[in-house]
């Protein structure tokens, strides 16, 4: 017989041998690799959960539009004895998109909007909603698209017509299952014709439903519903993400000339950069992850000291069958191996469980808790191949205790 072919038939036989020794202690085995499946499980569940909440916080983010600025109105002050306070203050123009819009380089788009929450009905039906006036341009920024229907341009905006189009949640509140294009809808006292139904947009950042509103032109908001001068806040644009910095410098700079702000003064306006909001919600993330990373680790390493100390023991109970094999010619590197494979059976048995468990697992949680479920097979490939790794090598201590016995001495060991 041939050296390759000898080694391995001395590798099937070893294998062999592990697998009944391992089944013929099926408590003791299981116990060992337990802390292997926990950590792999561990890590499968937190990476599907902490990916699947950086998917949702992207989606949130994009939902404002791409490479966007919000410019918000800033809150305003307490009047001490005044019954009747507003809660923002009411400085900001559409004519202050317009301004940004031609003096700034950086800018691709900028948009007013306004929003408030109205009631709206259908015969008989009614529901409370978002209703927000924007231009054409503001539709463009925040990628709001048709699933059925159209949008309205900017004729329709200059003329101030009455026409919305609804979210998927308004639309089947009001509507139920009847297409609500074309249908007249009043928002308050006031008609409007349907004209589209806007595609599923999700959440935003605060959790607020973006599918529970009704997206109606700038003048009509202003002038035929809410019946005021100002807007609640511009959208602003940049041509990159890369210029999102300078063009939040430029717009406060513009801003800061057009309302006469000195220096020292609060500022009429607050500025969101969408590329600082993704950063904090990334590197929050980021934490999470290392943290769940670290934990599986641990409970990696506890996993490797349960298969050490089940070898341990296996080696105490087998002394004179370690012996006996030694006398009958078995080589050390043959007992060695007896041991590594033993371990690495173990720490293979538990990755593969841990992965199981882990996939179960985190499906549990997506369906019991409002996470999404991204199942990361690379982290289960690097699981597997951790724990198989630690299997090996926490397996080379009791494999070369093992081959180290004398025969004569093993023999001889109660």
């Amino acid at each position: 017989m041939s050296a390759p072919a000898a080694r391995r038939r001395r590798l099937a036989r070893g294998l062999w041998l592990s697998v009944h020794l391992l089944a013929a202690h099926r408590l003791r085995t299981l116990l060992s690799v337990s802390g292997l499946l926990v950590g792999v499980a561990a890590l499968m569940v937190m990476v599907a959960v902490g990916q699947g909440a950086e998917r949702r916080v992207l989606e949130r983010v994009r939902a404002l539009g791409t490479n966007v600025l919000v410019v918000s109105a800033a809150p305003a002050p307490r009047v001490a004895g005044r019954a009747r306070q507003v809660g923002t203050l009411t400085s900001l123009r559409p004519a202050d998109a317009h301004a940004i819009q031609e003096a700034s380089a950086l800018a691709a788009a900028a948009a007013p909007m306004v929003t408030q929450s109205l009631v709206a009905h259908w015969e008989g039906r009614n529901t409370t909603i978002a209703v927000t006036g924007t231009s054409e341009a503001g539709l463009g920024i925040r990628a709001i698209r048709p699933a059925s229907g159209r949008l309205f341009d900017e004729a329709e905006d200059r003329e101030r017509r009455r026409v919305a189009v609804l979210g998927r949640t308004v639309a089947r509140n009001l509507f139920g299952e009847v297409d609500p294009v074309g249908h007249e809808i009043r928002i308050e006292r006031v008609p409007f014709q349907v004209i589209g139904v806007m595609r599923p947009r999700g959440t935003d950042v605060g959790g607020t439903d973006l599918d529970n509103m009704a997206l109606i032109p700038l003048g009509t908001a202003m002038r035929r519903l809410l019946n005021i001068p100002y807007v609640h806040a511009l959208f602003v644009q940049a041509r990159s993400t890369a210029d999102l910095e300078a063009l939040e410098a430029e717009v406060r700079e513009i801003l800061l000339r057009r309302h006469g702000v000195r220096s020292g003064l609060p500022k009429p306006f607050v500025i969101q950069n969408q590329a600082v909001l993704l950063r904090t919600e990334r590197g929050a993330a980021q934490a999470m992850k290392r943290l769940t990373i670290g934990i599986a680790a641990l409970a990696l390493v506890v996993g490797g000291i349960g298969i050490v100390a089940l070898l341990l023991i296996s080696i105490n109970e087998r002394v004179r069958e370690i012996g006996l094999r030694r006398a009958v010619g078995a080589r050390r590197r043959d007992i060695q191996l007896q041991f590594v494979l033993e371990a690495a059976l173990l720490s293979a048995a538990g990755g593969t469980a841990g992965v199981v468990a882990g996939v179960a697992a985190a499906g549990l949680a997506a369906l019991l808790g409002p996470w999404d479920l991204v199942i990361s097979w690379p982290a289960a490939g690097l699981g597997v191949a951790c724990s198989a790794l630690l299997g090996l090598g926490v397996g080379m201590v009791p494999a070369t205790r093992a081959a180290s016995l004398e025969p004569i001495q093993a023999l001889r060991a109660e």
